[in-house]
């Protein structure tokens, strides 16, 4: 992907961003729900027992769009975050990669570069978090909704705590996103090389799929506990976890042990692989459109 200038990876990683959202966001409002549920009191069944359970019952008490709650958010942010994460793995791919010309990455420095964007993500991504999480959590539809919106949301947390508390679970976002951005872009790339013997053709629909998928799945398997914390911290009552993702990760170790650290992965993995299919797919396509519309000029023959 290194052939692309700043404006390419604007346009092409936000369409692929946009792609990413409307394919994946039910199975993420199911993690939030299962993630933040309330613990069971001796004797009491789970408000959600299982992925299946839980968008069968928000199905039947909200209808389909109860699965695209707090979809706005991400949405609304979307095409800005994902320019700036192709952006940002474009800009580490020139600061860790080889200088000398011809030579290929490592797999060190495509997990650096991929890194380096899951930091400049973390600005737009952690508020867009905070709201999004705060809105797919509203299950009673019989009460009156805390709130109506994105903006409704922001809003009301500003007022509440200003900026910080719009901002609350930057850390345990950026902790998330280094990792598993450094794997996501090392995995796509990965299968990249392989598909395309490093570079020699281009890259056919199916293993773009493929390997969007892959890195899809990679970038969940590191990225799930962080974001378990994440989720808890940015949807509990204020004054809850006044240290933060410390105290957050040391209640979910006494109360639930570790394996709370990968609630709601079902839903995750089967999200993850047809959103980042779709989204490396969407890229693809948007750059391929790009080179249509402005080909490159061939150089005259003397």
């Amino acid at each position: 992907m290194s052939d692309i200038g700043p404006f390419q990876y604007f346009i092409c990683g936000g369409f692929g961003g946009i792609c990413t959202v409307l394919t994946g966001h039910p199975l993420d409002t199911v993690k939030v729900r299962m993630q933040t549920m309330p613990l069971p009191k001796p004797g009491e069944v789970p408000l959600y027992t299982g992925t299946w359970n839980c968008i069968v019952k928000t199905v039947r008490n909200e209808g389909v769009l109860g699965l695209y709650k707090g979809m706005g958010a991400p949405l609304m942010g979307v095409a800005p975050i994902f320019a700036i994460s192709f952006f940002g793995y474009g800009v580490g791919t020139q600061i860790f990669g080889p200088k000398e010309e011809g030579k290929r990455m490592t797999t060190l420095q495509y997990f650096s570069a991929g890194a380096l964007s899951g930091i400049l993500t973390t600005v737009i991504m952690a508020p867009g978090e905070r709201i999004k999480c705060l809105l797919q959590i509203q299950q009673d539809v019989t009460k009156p909704q805390l709130y109506s919106g994105p903006l409704d949301c922001a809003k009301k947390l500003y007022k509440e705590g200003g900026i910080r508390s719009i901002y609350r679970g930057s850390l345990a976002t950026m902790c998330r996103d280094c990792p598993a951005s450094g794997l996501y872009f090392l995995t796509y790339e990965s299968i990249k090389n392989f598909a395309t013997n490093n570079g020699e053709k281009q890259i056919g629909f199916g293993y773009t799929l493929l390997a969007g998928g892959c890195a899809g799945i990679a970038n969940w398997l590191v990225g799930m506990p962080p974001d378990v914390l994440k989720s808890r911290l940015q949807t509990a009552p204020e004054g809850t976890y006044p240290n933060g993702m410390r105290d957050v990760f040391r209640d979910l170790m006494q109360k639930e042990g570790p394996l709370a650290l990968y609630k709601g992965i079902t839903p995750v993995l089967l999200r993850a692989f047809p959103a980042n299919a779709a989204c490396f797919l969407g890229f693809e396509l948007c750059k391929r459109f790009l080179e249509y519309l402005s080909p490159p000029k061939k150089e005259l023959q003397i």
